[in-house]
């Protein structure tokens, strides 16, 4: 986001959404991190709460926030994903790719049947779980992959593009 000029500032996980706002923010990324989902409420509050109101991008554990704060449930993975060489297909172009991830959730795929508006973007070709997802009525997506791990040696640097654009159409709205 650097390379596009865009100045990045760190907000705390317990940062709500009127801090986050006071900083005048073009984007919101919803950041990896550790832990289960479900103990994360504030931060789903947060989330929820910007949505429509910034593009959100979420990755790994951000995936899983703008999953549950849009309806969806999470489960427990039996083995989790790790490692540098997930295979993924990306649904709207068919093109697979090689990702990144460290992981013991996932977005529970029956739970989406409920959720109007979300497309299923990628799915992870081992377990078939969804590895990606965006809206169609809201400037938010996410991916359940390290796109900045760039394994492939670039295959998901794209998404980055595609956050960058969805800031650009939401300025030119405002």
């Amino acid at each position: 986001l650097r390379t596009k000029g865009c100045e990045v500032i760190a907000c705390p996980s317990t940062a709500s959404a009127e801090e986050i706002l006071a900083q005048n923010p073009d984007g919101l990324v919803l950041s990896p991190g550790p832990g289960d989902p479900a103990l994360l409420d504030y931060m789903v509050d947060t989330a929820k709460s910007l949505i429509g109101r910034v593009p959100i991008m979420g990755i790994c554990l951000g995936h899983q926030i703008l999953a549950l704060s849009l309806g969806a449930t999470v489960k427990k993975l039996r083995f989790g994903h790790h490692g540098a060489n997930q295979p993924n297909r990306d649904e709207e172009t068919g093109k697979v790719l090689i990702t990144s991830e460290n992981h013991g959730f996932a977005v529970d795929a029956e739970s989406l049947a409920g959720c109007a508006g979300i497309v299923v973007t990628h799915v992870n070709l081992n377990d078939g779980t969804v590895e990606g997802l965006r809206c169609t009525d809201q400037p938010a997506f996410s991916v359940q992959y390290h796109p900045e791990a760039s394994p492939g040696p670039h295959d998901a640097g794209h998404l980055f593009a595609r956050f960058y654009a969805l800031i650009e159409e939401h300025r030119a709205q405002a």
